[in-house]
């Protein structure tokens, strides 16, 4: 079983071309970021709405799409592009998959997980800001 996590996209990038890892600069993402890698997954994958599923060094170009903006439908039709890209990254049935997403990034990608968790569910942002510094100090 390997341990894959997921971190959504956010709105705040660079106003350039760049990986994907470093494009996205809120606190947030970065937090996000920092606590995927403390926990040593064997991948850690972005989730944008205008690309799909990004490995962190895949390059990109800045965009100003959001799920949040979308319609059911259309964040169905996406989450159904994720999972055909997460089928061929990973074991959906076995490996075992970390959301750090918000709900219209995750709800339509958990009915086919197996093995998930999702440590900032419910918390609003400026919650989920002080449980990843909080967990990031845990040394």
């Amino acid at each position: 079983m390997k341990k894959i996590v997921l971190i959504s996209c956010v709105s705040q990038k660079l106003h350039n071309k760049a990986k994907a890892k470093d494009l996205y600069i809120s606190t947030l993402f970065k937090l996000n970021l920092q606590f995927a890698k403390k926990m040593k997954p064997d991948e850690i994958f972005i989730l944008s709405a205008k690309y799909g599923l990004l490995g962190l060094d895949d390059e990109i170009e800045p965009y100003n799409l959001t799920l949040n903006n979308m319609s059911a439908k259309n964040r169905k039709s996406w989450a159904d592009g994720i999972i055909k890209q997460l089928r061929s990254e990973t074991d959906l049935k076995n490996d075992h998959f970390v959301i750090l997403a918000g709900d219209r990034y995750r709800k339509y990608l958990i009915s086919e997980l197996v093995s998930y968790e999702i440590p900032l569910k419910g918390l609003p942002i400026g919650k989920q800001l002080q449980y990843l510094k909080r967990h990031l100090n845990d040394d």
